[in-house]
């Protein structure tokens, strides 16, 4: 329920960034900054609190989780109100501050959750830590369907619908209580084990001499690439389809089908692993993965997307449960600091890499390929200020601007008379009303090579992204090959008996 309580959370703001970047006028890169900032404070606390996970105890960390939760959503749902005052600087603050607070509550439950069930099933965890990872995707599936169903509706020339505006991205937003309260009720009563590490009497500083041996800074390393590619990727991809499929809804429709393929594959990574082994399983994965980016990349119809997305989603399922399950099975000793170092580097390459560079890549791509062929409408339409990503540099689209092209000005003009009804004055409404004065007489002429130019900055983002997983397919491969040469792949396991009587390697499956 934690772990589902995340993707909830995770999967609804997905669905949210285009209100977020029409409501407060963020770039793709300011939105990718928030998102990041999620992230990165999952990872923190992942590591920070792995180290000290047996000490304080389980069932306290979960606790805490449960009340940042909840302040997360206060934080987050100030942002309206911090604009009002403070404008666009404010609602960053607010939005980014209280995405950080939401990912240290969900870093707290997953220092505690892959070692719990690392210890529950020590024969088993490639199988049992895919299962427990199946709430990601089932939250991912929960959040993207309500995320679908509240999304705006365009026109229906044929039934005669009206178009439906979007629920309001505040409500969207407070659903991932609902499963936070859930786990919040389940924790009363319970009783937690230590790691298995721990129940065996490995001390602190043995298991953080594990992260140090050659092998496992391999595994760190390519974690840090399942990060970029799956999480920083996943921050995306339902606007990149949406907008290659012309329909957000149908964005959010396609993540929910690939979130509920995941979910359904988790359950059978036991037998799968049992045939090809968890490097194996590990190898085929990452080319898929690449081979589905790509794919999207070039995709122009709502059929190649959902092929591309499909295979893409079979490469991404079994990467971060069973790379832990992985650095747990060769290095027992290592406990939950071992398994929380993997999912922190994991984390932190995720948010300040992959949904900072993703959304860095759109915005560069984008503005380039606008500027070239319609310069008049780039200069229409580009941001205020300049966004730059390791020294690299772009002036993007302004979100807000794009946003009142969308709909012909139909959702400021709402607002405006709201306004005025309540004889209000908002500054950031009056700015872009001035500009869109001078900017929609050429909206019709506009409208197609913005969308074009969006469009093409996120499958450029994609296919870029493809080499990621194309170098994880290459490390996967060496590690298979030195496996080999050294005696083939064993899970290992350490025992009380062994740390007392002073053995200094963990035993073999």
């Amino acid at each position: 329920m934690a772990i589902l309580a995340a993707g909830v959370g995770y999967s609804v703001r997905g669905g949210i960034l285009g209100q977020w970047a029409e409501q407060f006028g963020f770039t793709m890169t300011e939105l990718g900054a928030i998102t990041g900032g999620g992230l990165t404070g999952f990872g923190i606390v992942i590591i920070l609190t792995s180290l000290i996970a047996d000490k304080i105890g389980y069932g306290k960390l979960m606790v805490t989780a449960f009340a940042l939760h909840f302040i997360s959503a206060v934080v987050t749902l100030a942002a309206p109100a911090a604009f009002a005052s403070g404008g666009k600087p404010a609602a960053f603050n607010c939005l980014f501050w209280g995405m950080f607070i939401f990912a240290v509550g969900n870093g707290l439950c997953e220092a505690v959750v892959n070692p719990l069930t690392a210890t529950l099933f020590p024969k088993n965890k490639s199988h049992y830590l895919n299962i427990l990872h199946a709430g990601w995707p089932a939250g991912l599936v929960l959040g993207g369907l309500a995320s679908a169903f509240m999304a705006a509706k365009p026109a229906n020339a044929a039934t005669g619908a009206a178009a439906v505006a979007a629920v309001d991205w505040k409500i969207q937003m407070s659903l991932f209580l609902v499963p936070v309260i859930a786990y919040g009720v389940m924790l009363l009563g319970q009783r937690f084990p230590k790691s298995e590490a721990a129940s065996a009497g490995v001390t602190l500083g043995e298991m953080v001499g594990t992260i140090f041996a050659p092998l496992m800074v391999v595994l760190l390393v390519i974690h840090a690439l399942v990060g970029y590619v799956e999480l920083g990727t996943d921050s995306w991809i339902s606007k990149i389809t949406g907008a290659i499929m012309e329909s957000p809804a149908a964005g959010l429709k396609l993540f929910v089908y690939t979130s509920l393929l995941m979910f359904c594959l988790r359950f059978v990574a036991g037998p799968i692993v049992h045939r090809i082994s968890p490097l194996g399983l590990l190898f085929v994965s990452a080319c898929l993965g690449a081979t589905g980016l790509t794919l999207l990349g070039g995709a122009t119809t709502v059929m190649a997307c959902i092929i591309a997305a499909t295979v893409y989603a079979c490469g991404k399922t079994f990467l971060w449960p069973t790379m832990l399950a992985v650095a747990s099975e060769r290095f027992p000793k290592g406990g939950a600091v071992a398994i929380g170092m993997l999912g922190g580097i994991g984390m932190l390459s995720a948010g300040l890499l992959g949904g900072p560079a993703i959304g860095f890549k759109q915005d560069y791509n984008a503005s380039a390929n606008l500027k070239e062929v319609a310069p008049a409408a780039y200069e229409r339409y580009k941001a205020a200020n300049e966004n730059s990503f390791f020294g690299f540099k772009t002036v993007g689209l302004d979100g807000a601007k794009v946003g009142v092209l969308e709909d012909g000005g139909k959702e400021l003009s709402r607002a405006g008379a709201l306004l005025a009804k309540e004889n209000k004055q908002d500054e950031n409404h009056a700015k872009l009303a001035t500009w869109w004065e001078s900017a929609k007489a050429e909206a019709d002429n506009d409208k197609k090579p913005v969308q074009k130019a969006g469009v093409f900055g996120g499958q450029r983002a994609l296919k870029l992204t493809a080499y990621v997983p194309m170098a994880m397919a290459v490390l996967y491969l060496l590690l298979i090959i030195y496996f080999k040469a050294t005696g083939g792949y064993k899970a290992l396991h350490v025992t009380e008996d062994e740390v007392r009587g002073g053995v200094s390697g963990p035993m073999e499956a």
